[in-house]
């Protein structure tokens, strides 16, 4: 007879019963009616504890410490998400270690017009083109203030479309200013696809400028928050050794590896199909090769002096093993959430506290 775990039976119970209801809805409003699930727990939170009782794994090989924050495992829930912070409490009774908000600019903006998310299930990927579409950083900074304790949060910060690259540095300094009593860290974001003009921020000499600025405010700062690059994966070997002088140069406190391609590369599903879908940031399975390539180079470029967070089609507890074996201290996940479920975090946890690194 065949006995199947607690994960295991979360597992079935999304992938026969709660994923198909979601798929037959466009991926917008099934992130919102996630969502509206999501939020039961922060108004009941006798119920949230129940549920991370299911969820969430305790053991000592789990946690982390970096920058002076205690993670409880190193299982985060990347940008993107939860944009305007409305979840936190519920994502974290699901087990993860932490939750990444965001990306968040100075003034709410509506991003690009819909359709803007589409799935690819035989490549069990997503293409979106959201356009930092969030209510502004003021409107998370309300919620984040209310969150209960013990829950760690990192702020991703970007610039309004309509801000001129040239002055985008104001957009990041008004969003540290806003962020910086009620975050942990910070992501620094100039690696999505879809704003205009955002990834020219990746070259050296603007990147350079918009990193040292932000962090000489940081260590003027009473309370000093860890800063960190989020990338692409598109960059070239000559661009990412540009990344690791600047991230050492500048002072910042490490990496994310990686943000979304717009590689269509080597995907399962029909090329016309794709090209219905026009252009935006590819993630999910079709990414983590990639990611990892990415990691094991900063990694060794830097010689591991770079802390890094990896995040890029972690779809099972091997594959974010992976992760941290290439170098990375902890990992994300999104695109692997939205296909295998919340057990995924419990997955990885588990596989991880029986094979510490």
């Amino acid at each position: 007879m065949t006995r199947f775990t607690p994960s295991s039976k979360i597992l079935i119970v999304y992938k026969l019963l709660i994923k198909p209801i979601l798929f037959c809805f466009d991926p917008e409003t099934a992130h919102t009616i996630a969502f509206k699930a999501l939020g039961v727990l922060k108004q009941i939170p006798w119920l949230a504890r129940v549920v991370k009782s299911v969820y969430a794994i305790e053991s000592p090989y789990l946690k982390r410490t970096l920058w002076g924050i205690e993670f409880p495992n190193p299982v985060g829930l990347a940008a993107g998400f939860d944009k305007n912070a409305w979840c936190v409490e519920g994502f974290d009774a699901m087990g993860f270690g932490f939750i990444e908000i965001g990306t968040l600019t100075p003034k709410p903006q509506p991003g690009n017009d819909k359709p803007r998310l589409f799935r690819l299930p035989e490549d069990e990927a997503i293409i979106n083109r959201m356009g930092f579409n969030n209510a502004g950083v003021e409107d998370a900074v309300k919620r984040l203030k209310e969150r209960q304790p013990g829950i760690i949060v990192g702020g991703n910060i970007g610039k309004n479309k309509n801000t001129p690259n040239e002055d985008s540095l104001c957009d990041y300094i008004l969003c540290f200013h806003a962020l910086k009593d009620v975050v942990d860290y910070f992501v620094v974001n100039v690696s999505s696809p879809n704003t205009p003009g955002l990834r020219a921020l990746q070259e050296k000499e603007p990147l350079s400028h918009l990193l040292k600025s932000l962090n000489q405010l940081n260590n003027e700062s009473v309370s000093r928050k860890p800063i960190l690059l989020k990338i692409a994966p598109d960059l070239t070997v000559e661009q990412l050794d540009d990344i690791v002088e600047i991230v050492q140069s500048s002072g910042i406190d490490g990496v994310i590896a990686t943000n979304t391609t717009i590689s269509r590369e080597g995907l399962k599903t029909a090329a016309e199909s794709v090209a219905q879908m026009g252009a935006g940031g590819l993630s999910g399975k079709p990414v983590k090769d990639r990611s990892t390539e990415v990691i094991r180079y900063i990694h060794a470029k830097s010689g591991g002096l770079i802390p890094i967070i990896g995040v890029g089609g972690i779809h099972s507890a091997e594959d974010a093993y992976e992760k941290l074996k290439a170098g990375a201290s902890l990992v994300q996940i999104y695109t692997g959430f939205i296909y295998e479920g919340p057990a995924l975090v419990k997955r990885i946890n588990s596989y991880l506290a029986k094979h510490p690194l």
